[in-house]
């Protein structure tokens, strides 16, 4: 062995794998085979489209502008001209008409425009281990979070970064007319976030004695933020802190400047069944300015399906696939006869 040429020592074990001699096959594709899955697959795609075309415009919508642009007139016109001041807390209301019964549960929905989370630098300015609840995060925060990773005195800022700093904080509270009277339609936080992000992606920090404020002592406020993070929903200890849902919300980023986030659904009480035709009042307290970058605001009421909210562009692009996939089956088959003929002729 010691006079083997290293030829020999690189050769490799004579076995199927090695050698390259498993069983394998190939499909040979020919007329018979390649158009029946052209035409199959245009069929099922259309038809998966026109279910979900269908289905998109069964869901109702009532989209609400409530920017209050200088000039337009509009209720929260005030409110807008403050917050570009720099003054929050205003508030505002907007009546408007149902025209037809929107069945339950209906979701309510913010939508901003002109709003671009998708910018590099602001789509990585956060801490994933800090939000995780580490105390390494809280105490030496990641420095993706610049400018927004400590205060002026170097305290370090809980939740840091540019996405918590910029969180949406208008609220809102919807009043149905009957009788003369204007009487409150509850609106329900729970579960509008995804369950990854609230069950894995984001946690408090281990509780100090049972205080989560303890939990947070040595850290400070956004600066943005009118408090701190374990006072965003002082009485319920599952929705304040790092697990507070609106807060996750906001932090799941948008792909496209305008996009529209869920804030609340309308699925309790006298209005479980959906929000029954008629006068509404929806009372907005306006703290978020756009005017500045001029982007736009909506509030957007909108029922649901088993696809999920209105999306008519999933139905489109099944649709024009399909039709493709059709098109190039017919085209192929004129291809076919054509050129069969000739190879007959060619025989004969």
């Amino acid at each position: 062995m010691a006079g083997a040429s290293p030829r020999g020592r690189n050769k490799p074990d004579n076995t199927a794998f090695t050698q390259q001699r498993l069983p394998a096959w190939q499909p040979l594709l020919s007329a018979g085979t390649a158009l029946p899955l052209f035409f199959c697959a245009g069929l099922a795609c259309l038809a998966l489209g026109l279910g979900l075309h269908f289905s998109s415009d069964t869901i109702r919508e009532l989209e609400l502008d409530y920017t209050g642009a200088p000039g337009s007139g509009h209720n929260c016109s005030r409110c807008a001209n403050a917050s570009l001041a720099g003054a929050g807390g205003c508030t505002c209301s907007l009546r408007f008409e149902l025209p037809a019964r929107f069945p339950g549960p209906v979701c309510l929905y913010y939508q901003l425009s002109n709003y671009y989370q998708n910018h590099r630098r602001y789509s990585v300015s956060r801490d994933d281990l800090q939000l995780s609840g580490d105390a390494s995060g809280l105490s030496s925060p990641a420095t993706e979070c610049s400018p927004f990773r400590t205060d002026p005195g170097g305290i370090p800022i809980a939740p840091c970064g540019a996405i918590a700093n910029s969180l949406f904080n208008d609220t809102f509270a919807l009043y149905h007319l009957a009788n003369g009277t204007f009487y409150p339609v509850p609106l329900d936080n729970r579960g509008i976030s995804w369950w990854t992000d609230s069950n894995i992606k984001f946690s408090n920090p281990d509780l100090v004695n049972g205080s989560l404020e303890a939990a947070f002592k040595g850290t400070a406020k956004p600066p943005n933020w009118p408090h701190a993070a374990y006072m965003l929903d002082e009485g319920n200890l599952n929705n304040t802190g790092f697990v507070n849902e609106d807060f996750i919300v906001w932090m799941r980023t948008a792909a496209l400047p305008t996009f529209r986030k869920l804030y609340r659904r309308v699925r309790d009480g006298n209005f479980s069944s959906g929000l029954p035709q008629g006068t509404y009042r929806l009372d907005i307290t306006y703290n978020y300015p756009v005017l500045s970058f001029q982007g736009t605001k909506k509030v957007i009421f909108s029922t649901v399906s088993w696809m999920g909210g209105k999306n008519p562009f999933l139905g489109i692009v099944y649709l024009v696939f399909g039709s493709a996939c059709i098109l190039t089956g017919f085209v192929m088959l004129a291809v076919h006869i054509k050129f069969q003929k000739q190879n007959q002729m060619d025989v004969e």
